[in-house]
């Protein structure tokens, strides 16, 4: 139900019917209103029912509505910019400080009107902001890879160590501070993410899934090889972490399963500890222990090589952890990085040689084509691209042949981070992007002997 008095207020406040605004005195006899002062009857192009939506009238001056004007005097007044007057070298020698945004308000007017005239001008003025916006680029967030690095030989030159790391230590000590970086602000989501490890195993790509957690647990088993040569503790102690065999793949097994659950975050702290006793000793021990043997089970590597070793297989199982928790993970420095292609080169021949004393290389090779040690073979270079490469002759017939220019056979062109994931075992041979030319058994032969360098 609705009567006349019901009407008169459903429309005060309204603005949006023929210049109907709030109610001021007067507007009862105003222009718009019927008899009585209620609103009109909408007629057929008013816009009521079903019609068109009625389109409102202009509004009413302030000056038809008997209100008081305003107060001329409060009303703020706002400045005018008066353009200057300059010669045209003048307006030229702005255009440096108009494209920094630098100019007063008036020089910039006076730029502006002077660039709409002179097109020489305003081809410099073009040029100089593009200049601007380069200079401008929007930094990313995250730090530059190289300031740690940059950071401490810095200070080291201005202080050198009383005790300095060995040079074939470095690697270690770098990537596992990267690493260790990467895990501090992990959380338990990210501990227990799944990482799966690969290896190539009698030419088979072979893989184990475990966690993040199980990644650093599987670097402190093996790590302790190398704790256990310098005279450390064993991080494989007691009863139930005896390995089945001294191996890698046999002390990670141990460790796994001895563990009542699944490694946690609590496995980084022990990890990180027996990484900064290892560089301490080794620095305490100076350059000579290099040759110290450090036994792998099954062969033994020099000490020097071995914390080469271990430098790689902690940068490889970063990248593993990284792409669990889809985070970006860039390769070691270059002088590190060049040291473990190195050491992967070097063991390719004797990587060749356990190939084909187990039937796994070209028996016609085996056979038509040893020579006696010290002499020179037929040979393979290896050439490494990218940050950290160089090349390397690979004799093919005999670990201890000599390789030789004269006799190379074969040439195999490898991006530098495209070969060690080979040596990982994460890239299958047939699938590596190397550029080949000459003996394709040859080629065959390296690139599967690369892949076998491979181990949990």
């Amino acid at each position: 139900m609705s009567g006349a008095g019901q009407e008169d207020g459903a429309w005060e406040g309204y603005e949006g019917y023929e210049g109907h605004g709030p109610r001021r005195p007067g507007d009862d006899a105003g222009e718009g209103r019927g008899p009585g002062g209620t609103p009109p009857e909408p007629g057929p192009a008013s816009g009521a029912g079903d019609g068109p939506p009625r389109i409102p009238m202009p509004r009413s001056s302030v000056e038809d509505t008997g209100d008081a004007l305003p107060d001329a005097a409060r009303v703020p007044v706002v400045p005018v910019v008066v353009p200057l007057v300059l010669e045209h070298d003048v307006l030229r020698s702005l255009l440096g400080a108009w494209a920094l945004a630098a100019c007063a308000p008036e020089e910039t007017l006076a730029v502006e009107e002077h660039l709409g005239e002179c097109g020489a001008c305003a081809d410099e003025a073009r040029r100089l902001r593009e200049a601007v916006e380069l200079l401008q680029r929007p930094e990313p967030l995250d730090l530059d890879p190289t300031l740690r690095t940059r950071v401490l030989q810095g200070c080291l030159d201005r202080r050198p160590p009383r005790i300095p790391v060995p040079e074939w230590a470095a690697p270690y000590d770098a990537e596992t501070a990267r690493l260790d970086a990467l895990l501090q602000d992990f959380g338990d989501a990210e501990w227990h993410a799944p990482v799966r490890l690969r290896w190539f195993e009698a030419d088979e790509q072979t893989s184990r899934r475990t966690t993040v957690a199980g990644v650093i647990a599987h670097l402190l088993s093996v790590d302790g090889l190398v704790a256990v040569a310098l005279g450390l503790d064993d991080p494989l102690t007691g009863e139930h972490r005896t390995p089945v065999a001294p191996t890698p793949a046999g002390r990670t097994e141990a460790y796994w399963r001895a563990s009542y659950f699944p490694p946690t975050r609590s496995v980084r702290v022990p990890w990180r500890e027996q990484s900064h006793d290892i560089v301490r000793t080794v620095a305490f021990a100076g350059g000579g222990s290099g040759k110290l043997p450090v036994p792998y089970g099954d062969f033994q590597l020099p000490l020097n090589e071995a914390m080469l070793d271990r430098a790689f297989e902690c940068w490889v199982h970063a990248g593993d952890i990284a792409e669990a928790v889809d985070y970006p993970y860039d390769p070691p420095a270059p002088r590190h990085f060049h040291g473990m292609i190195d050491l992967a080169a070097r063991m390719l021949p004797q990587a060749l040689a356990a190939r084909r004393r187990a039937g796994l290389a070209s028996p016609s090779r085996t056979t038509r084509h040893l020579v006696p040690a010290g002499e020179p073979g037929r040979s393979l270079r290896l050439e490494i691209e990218g940050s950290g490469g160089g090349e390397w002759l690979i004799p093919l017939d005999s670990p201890a042949a000599l390789p030789s220019a004269a006799h190379e056979v074969a040439h195999v062109a490898l991006d530098g981070t495209e070969f060690c994931q080979l040596a990982a075992g994460h890239v299958p041979p047939e699938e590596a992007a190397a550029g080949q030319d000459g003996d394709r058994e040859a080629i065959r032969d390296v690139l599967y002997a690369a892949a076998s360098l491979s181990r949990m």
